[in-house]
């Protein structure tokens, strides 16, 4: 099993959880939905003595990818943007992303690599399993390190919630039952890293989740 850590900073005026995750031994990082304030994110990197080596988007929201065309100038742009193949219509769209409404920086955003549900990625040393979730948005995307039994759930699930489903794209039945048939089904001891607010563990939201009673 790698040494993986999680840095959470709360950034920008959602306060968004931004990841940085690395590998304690290689230094190798990858950010998750830099939300806000590149030039500090840059500065993370830098003070830990870390490589990023990937951007991974849990989805397309302004408030989970605004700082991304800074930190890409900052970092370099061979740093690639991993997104699933299903959000690449909302983050190419400023009003299904939302920065036509919430921000004056209009975003559109075409990520690097594409992903599909159930995909197998490898990095910073071990293997991260994409798990497709639809419901906040069509494509919401789920990295599980079961090696490290952590899962980053975007937007998706959140400590004794979920996510909103009144967005573009969004579908509040599917991601009711897609929560259940997809991340419920992860070990109880998985500790969940959402979007907004504390972590939580699969195991804590079976037991008080109201949104997932019937579980």
């Amino acid at each position: 099993m790698e040494n993986i850590i999680v840095i959470t900073n709360q950034l920008g005026d959602f306060m968004t959880n931004c990841y940085t995750v690395y590998n304690a031994t290689t230094r190798e990082a990858v950010i998750i939905d830099p939300a806000s304030n590149a030039r500090f994110l840059s500065n993370t990197l830098t003070n830990q003595q870390l490589k990023c080596v990937g951007i991974l988007l849990t989805h397309g929201h302004m408030d989970h990818i605004g700082a991304i065309p800074e930190l890409l100038e900052l970092i370099g742009h061979n740093v690639p943007v991993y997104a699933a193949a299903e959000e690449l219509d909302v983050l190419g769209d400023p009003r299904k992303n939302l920065s036509a409404m919430l921000s004056d920086q209009v975003v559109t955003l075409k990520p690097d690599i594409l992903l599909e549900d159930g995909q197998v990625i490898e990095l910073l040393g071990t293997k991260i399993t994409c798990i497709l979730v639809p419901g906040h948005t069509k494509g919401g995307m789920c990295y599980y390190l079961e090696e490290n039994q952590m899962v980053f759930s975007g937007d998706t699930l959140f400590s004794r919630s979920i996510g909103r489903s009144d967005f573009p794209t969004g579908n509040g039945i599917e991601l009711v039952n897609k929560i259940k048939e997809k991340l419920m089904v992860l070990p109880n001891a998985t500790t969940v890293y959402p979007g907004h607010n504390e972590r939580t563990t699969i195991g804590r939201e079976k037991e008080t989740n109201p949104f997932l009673a019937e579980y």
